[in-house]
């Protein structure tokens, strides 16, 4: 009977939480809602200023971890939300986490970043600052360190208890079509001008080769045999089969910077290159064929200060998708781990998870 007893209020405490964060996923509106600027002012008062240190010590030692940063945020973003998931090195419901997954692994870091900030935050003001806020503080100020753009980011994010492989689905890859790039982007709320000044940020950051290769070698013959794909400088394109070999696979480490002329500062050279046709990807390539993105792109290469501008407001935007608040989630002890009272309701109902879908071949770039 004590043993039924028990099992009955586990699975009564279970089921409390799914409703709890069923309401919530029903509640989008209201969730953004509760976002605010000063969210920590009282409960953790120098909270951002702990993380921002922790970013400006790991960018002095390696400048590039800023691009690392802001394409964490857009990676968690776009995937159940900003709720820290693709932080998570375990699924409490088993399973390949987010981390893991293609469009990750391995070209995805910043997460001892996260982790340093984390600590130190902890030290501070325990339980109370969570990994999805950070995440967020930390790409602001990766903002503020490569290009100089300041915002504030509202905050008041719980860390989700799901993170899963298939649902990297939700990431739009490096070969995808205008269309494709305007559906995704849709989905998240997001209009057609966020996405083109969100892809503003490969104008920071590596890839791997991986992510492109097709672009220049034509595989499907024995052996390879060099290619220009459409868009693609015919110079560019042979700098880039010198570096990327024709028999490239996933796990191939090169890599080379997205932008060639100032890899390491966030400025509107993206816009430039593209009509010179070094736009590294394929979707990169896709902004010049579509009137609409066109016309954005001419637009931000003749004004840094608008692209600027309009790229700081669809942060805070994005940093908006699909949020955790209030009672929802938790704000985890560990980034890379849910808390531990939370495995039994977890791992009980995985909601708001998207079907399993087979994770595709497609090469991602790093940062």
């Amino acid at each position: 009977m004590a043993k039924e007893s028990k099992l009955t209020a586990g699975v009564a405490a279970a089921l409390t939480v799914v409703a709890a964060c069923a309401l919530c996923l029903l509640l989008p509106a209201t969730a953004r809602a509760q976002l605010r600027v000063g969210f920590y002012d009282t409960s953790c008062p120098n909270a951002e200023a702990l993380v921002r240190q922790a970013v400006a010590a790991a960018f002095a030692k390696d400048a590039g971890i800023a691009a690392g940063l802001i394409r964490l945020h857009f990676h968690d973003c776009f995937v159940r939300g900003c709720d820290g998931s693709v932080l998570l090195t375990v699924n409490p419901g088993g399973g390949q986490t987010e981390r893991d997954a293609l469009p990750n692994n391995p070209s995805l870091r910043g997460f001892d970043v996260i982790d340093a900030a984390k600590t130190a935050v902890e030290q501070s003001c325990p339980r109370t600052v969570s990994c999805a806020d950070i995440v967020a503080f930390a790409a602001r100020d990766s903002i503020s360190l490569t290009g100089s753009v300041s915002y504030q980011v509202p905050a008041g994010r719980r860390d989700g208890r799901v993170s899963n492989a298939t649902e990297t689905v939700d990431l739009p890859p490096p070969t995808s079509t205008a269309q494709s790039l305007t559906d995704l982007f849709k989905v998240k709320e997001l209009s057609v001008e966020d996405m083109v000044v969100l892809s503003g940020a490969h104008t920071v950051g590596r890839s791997f080769c991986a992510s492109f290769f097709k672009r220049v070698w034509n595989t499907s013959t024995n052996p390879a045999t060099a290619i220009v794909d459409a868009g693609l400088s015919p110079s560019y394109a042979q700098l880039l089969r010198a570096l990327c070999p024709s028999n490239t696979t996933q796990t191939t480490p090169i890599t080379t910077a997205m932008d060639p002329g100032t890899p390491n500062v966030l400025d509107n050279n993206y816009y430039k290159l593209l009509p010179r046709g070094m736009g590294l990807f394929f979707s990169d390539n896709q902004l010049r064929v579509n009137p609409q993105m066109a016309a954005l792109v001419s637009s931000f290469a003749s004004n840094e200060t608008l692209w600027k501008e309009k790229f700081a407001a669809a942060m805070v935007k994005m940093g908006r998708i699909q949020v955790q608040t209030g009672t929802c989630g938790e704000v985890r002890l560990n980034c890379g781990v849910v808390n531990p009272s939370s495995y039994s309701s977890s791992s009980a109902v995985e909601l708001g998870s998207s079907a399993p879908a087979a994770v595709g071949e497609e090469g991602y770039a790093a940062s």
